[in-house]
């Protein structure tokens, strides 16, 4: 099972940005936290960071055939951005989106992703915990693909 996690603009500046909403911890911390639980799960696990949108759409392409699902923070692209949601819905990969902060709570331009969508789910306002609480989400949804998958070829154990 191989998950690549896809981070937006800005979000490299986690633990200096504005840590009253996306509180101390650094990018590299959360995705640290990830690849050990990912390793006591048996999961690949795949980081990208970009601040340029073609990029971040590069990087969903390229996940087509290679992952079995993507964890993304679009960041600010979430609200703006048609080419990654295209994306998103050109690959056909089990897709969550995490939010760190509720955006909700937050301007009203911030309250409407353009992403979500097309994503299987969403995890908002969470704060890094938001990336646990996606890699169970993406294990269940896989673990659930793969059983469908079983009973497809008729080699459901009982």
């Amino acid at each position: 099972m191989k998950i690549a996690v896809i981070q937006g603009p800005n979000l490299n500046m986690l633990g200096v940005r504005d840590q009253q909403v996306y509180g101390p911890m650094r990018l590299e911390q959360i995705h640290a936290q990830m690849k050990d639980f990912a390793g006591q799960n048996g999961i690949d696990i795949d980081f990208y960071q970009s601040n340029l949108e073609g990029e971040i759409v590069d990087k969903i392409q390229e996940c087509y055939g290679d992952a079995d699902g993507i964890i993304i923070n679009p960041a600010a692209y979430s609200h703006t951005s048609i080419a990654i949601r295209d994306a998103i819905s050109a690959v056909s990969i089990p897709t969550i989106e995490v939010h760190i902060s509720n955006i909700y709570r937050r301007e009203e331009f911030r309250q409407k992703s353009m992403t979500a969508p097309v994503c299987t789910s969403s995890i908002i306002g969470f704060g890094p915990f938001g990336y646990h609480l996606a890699m169970m989400g993406m294990m269940q949804i896989l673990s659930e693909i793969q059983a469908i998958q079983r009973a497809q070829q008729g080699t459901v154990e009982e």
